[in-house]
C-alpha cells in the first residue's frame, strides 16, 4: 500500500508540473499531455495489482480536471498500463533510455486515442488536425525531457522504502 501511495502523489506531482507548464503555453495555444509517465514505471516495476490500481487512480485524478467523460483517462491508463505490463519482460526495464522510450510509445497511443474520440465532437473535425499535430509534438518533446527526472523521483521514492522495509524487518 506504502508503493501504491508513492506512486499516486508521484502522478499528483507531475499532474502540478504539467498543468503550470500548460498554463505557462497557454498564450501560445499550445498543450502538454504526459499521461504516459503516470503508468510507465508501475507498468514496468511493480507487481500487476498494485500498478493497475496506481496507473487506474492517477487516471480517475487526470479525469477530474479534465473535460472529458469520467472515466477516460482512467480506462485508458488501466489499458495502457496492462499493454506496457505484459511487454515488459521482453524489455530492457532498468535502462533509462529504455523507460523514455516506451513512455513515448505509450504517450503517443494515448494522444492519439483522446485526439480520435474528442475530434468526432468537434463541428469542424478537419481544422483541429494542425492544433492537434502541434500539441503531439510539444507533448513528446517535454515528455522526452522530463520523464528521466520524474523516473528519477519515482524510483528514488521506491527505493526509499525499500531500504526502510529492509531495515526494521
Amino acid at each position: 500500500m506504502l508503493r501504491f501511495s508513492l506512486i499516486f502523489l508521484s502522478t499528483l506531482l507531475l499532474w502540478a508540473v504539467t498543468a503550470q507548464l500548460n498554463h505557462a503555453l497557454a498564450p501560445w495555444r499550445l498543450y502538454v499531455f504526459v499521461g504516459a509517465l503516470a503508468v510507465t514505471l508501475p507498468a514496468i516495476t511493480l507487481p500487476l495489482k498494485t500498478g493497475l490500481l496506481a496507473s487506474f487512480c492517477g487516471g480517475l485524478f487526470f479525469d477530474a480536471v479534465a473535460p472529458v467523460s469520467f472515466g477516460t483517462h482512467a480506462l485508458l491508463f488501466a489499458l495502457t498500463h496492462a499493454v506496457v505490463f505484459n511487454f515488459r519482460d521482453r524489455i530492457p526495464r532498468d535502462d533509462t533510455l529504455s523507460r523514455v522510450v516506451i513512455a513515448l510509445f505509450a504517450n503517443l497511443g494515448l494522444f492519439l486515442i483522446f485526439s480520435f474520440t474528442q475530434v468526432a465532437r468537434s463541428p469542424a473535425p478537419a481544422s483541429m488536425w494542425p492544433r492537434l499535430f502541434a500539441d503531439l509534438a510539444c507533448s513528446q518533446v517535454c515528455l522526452a525531457l522530463i520523464a528521466p527526472w520524474f523516473f528519477a523521483i519515482q524510483a528514488r521514492a521506491l527505493a526509499l522504502i525499500a531500504d526502510d522495509t529492509h531495515r526494521y524487518a
